[in-house]
């Protein structure tokens, strides 16, 4: 798959937590916001792990993945997670030097992924392809690339690379792309973006609402319709050379819930 770099979703373990209701250990999980919502992954998560942790699983959302990392590095070892969710393979060479997280000590290899990935503090939970989503019943035979795209007048919503992980790889994904004509390829689409969104759970909703016909996503989000609502309206149109996510887990350092943040990133990175 040329031009294609991929995105990992991370968990990673930090500090000591605090005992909860009826003495029993709290287990802080520190996520994006898609993730803490009602209808995201988060709570099932956590109703699934506390009955048989014996623990109390808080989920703290912290926008997106940038922001998450960005909130991580002002808070340093005062960081209230134990374990977070949602980084990516873009950001993981920060979240590194931050000094904040060891090693996971989970064997290499036991992970099905579309490219080789090895790494002593993430564990990877979830992959997918970016791209850009549109509603077939509002749009007809969608752009196929960046300069198409710009030649029409298509609206679209994208994040801003500094606080959301969709925004950073649009940016990477561009300049691995187009690599000198990348900034061509901005100056194109400049009519085209109807707003740059802290985050992607913003950018989505401005989509759903219909005030954007595609907007910056993932190839997942038309099976997330199909599946939880029964829509097929919702399409990832054909790019070539899209970005894929590697969604990492779980990455600890020494704590009295060693033993839970090991099981929480075992049941992740499954």
């Amino acid at each position: 798959m040329p031009n294609r770099s991929l995105i990992l979703s991370l968990a990673v373990g930090l500090v000591a937590g605090a005992a909860g209701a009826e003495g029993r250990p709290v287990l802080t999980v520190m996520s994006y916001d898609s993730f803490a919502a009602e209808w995201g992954p988060g709570p099932a998560i956590e109703s699934a792990f506390e009955s048989r942790c014996g623990c109390d699983l808080r989920l703290v959302s912290a926008g997106d993945a940038a922001a998450l990392l960005a909130r991580l590095r002002l808070e340093g070892a005062r960081t209230e997670a134990d374990v977070v969710v949602g980084l990516d393979t873009a950001l993981t060479a920060e979240a590194a030097a931050t000094g904040l997280f060891a090693p996971h000590g989970m064997a290499a290899g036991r992970f099905d992924l579309p490219v080789a990935f090895d790494d002593p503090l993430f564990v990877p939970f979830d992959w997918g392809w970016f791209a850009f989503v549109y509603d077939r019943t509002r749009t007809g035979a969608p752009p196929a690339s960046f300069p198409e795209l710009a030649a029409s007048d298509l609206r679209i919503v994208i994040e801003d690379p500094r606080s959301s992980t969709p925004g950073l790889g649009l940016l990477l994904w561009v300049k691995s792309a187009w690599r000198d004509g990348a900034e061509g390829i901005w100056e194109g689409l400049a009519d085209n973006i109807l707003t740059v969104t802290k985050g992607w759970t913003e950018a989505y909703n401005l989509f759903l609402g219909g005030e954007a016909d595609m907007v910056l996503s993932y190839t997942t989000s038309p099976a997330y319709h199909l599946i939880a609502e029964g829509d097929d309206s919702k399409a990832a149109a054909p790019f070539a050379g899209q970005t894929v996510r590697l969604a990492p887990p779980l990455v600890a350092t020494e704590s009295d819930l060693d033993v839970l943040i090991e099981a929480f990133g075992a049941v992740l990175g499954r």
